[in-house]
């Protein structure tokens, strides 16, 4: 008996999120239940981050390390005929893989809104203008949950295994082929960790200055350097 491909295949990148995959995991149990598949692909943590989600994803991958490079192998292994790419430290809507079906009624692509964990005011401006930016200029960010139909995907090439900035590239490919994306007003909440560790005025700045150099040329392996 031939089984039915899943209606959406989620694929999450990991490197040493073992302390921050438990919120993710427990928001896509229900995902599963109705039949979507989860595949975690690990860039070779250190931590117990593949131990700690393997009874509770349907297939762990080994990758090399690298979030584009991981994300194309959980998109070659996917059996859906629709792809969602997440990040290990967020959470999503109960209904996510609904709001992806209409999203995907009329699209080939989408995205959700953001929100950044925090309670610092400054992070509300942060997430409104991520989401006002990314709807007027039909680009997304990962934060975003970029969600896709694979031959879509396929068609785009894929993931451009660079550095940084493989969600802006890949979005503008998508835009040229298929057109601007789903914008969901259903908001997935990302951790905003990274932005409070850094400082938000100063992450802020940093944000601007790599997208303008991007804008301008500059290479992903030097923006890398950059934002590390």
């Amino acid at each position: 008996m031939t089984i039915p491909p899943p209606p959406l295949s989620v694929v999450v990148p990991t490197l040493n999120e073992a302390d921050n995959l438990d919120d993710l995991l427990e928001t896509l149990a229900p995902l599963r239940r109705r039949g979507c598949e989860v595949i975690l692909v690990d860039g070779g943590s250190r931590d117990g981050t593949a131990a700690r989600a393997r009874d509770r994803v349907d297939r762990v991958l080994a990758s090399p390390r690298g979030r584009a490079v991981q994300m194309n192998a959980g998109a070659a292994e996917a059996r859906a005929g629709a792809l969602w790419f997440l990040h290990a430290d967020c959470r999503i809507p109960e209904d996510a893989d609904a709001l992806i079906r209409a999203g995907l009624a009329d699209r080939g692509w989408g995205r959700f809104d953001v929100r950044l964990s925090g309670s610092h005011p400054l992070l509300r401006m942060v997430e409104s203008l991520m989401n006002i930016r990314s709807c007027l200029t039909g680009i997304a960010t990962g934060d975003q949950g970029l969600f896709m139909r694979t031959e879509t995907f396929r068609a785009a090439g894929g993931f451009a295994e660079i550095p940084l900035m493989e969600d802006i590239d890949l979005s503008r490919r998508l835009k040229r082929g298929a057109g601007r994306p789903a914008c969901l007003r259903h908001r997935l909440v990302t951790s905003s960790r990274r932005w409070e560790q850094q400082g938000i005025v100063r992450t802020i700045v940093l944000m601007w200055c790599l997208r303008g150099a991007y804008a301008l040329g500059v290479s992903p392996s030097r923006l890398a350097g950059w934002y590390r």
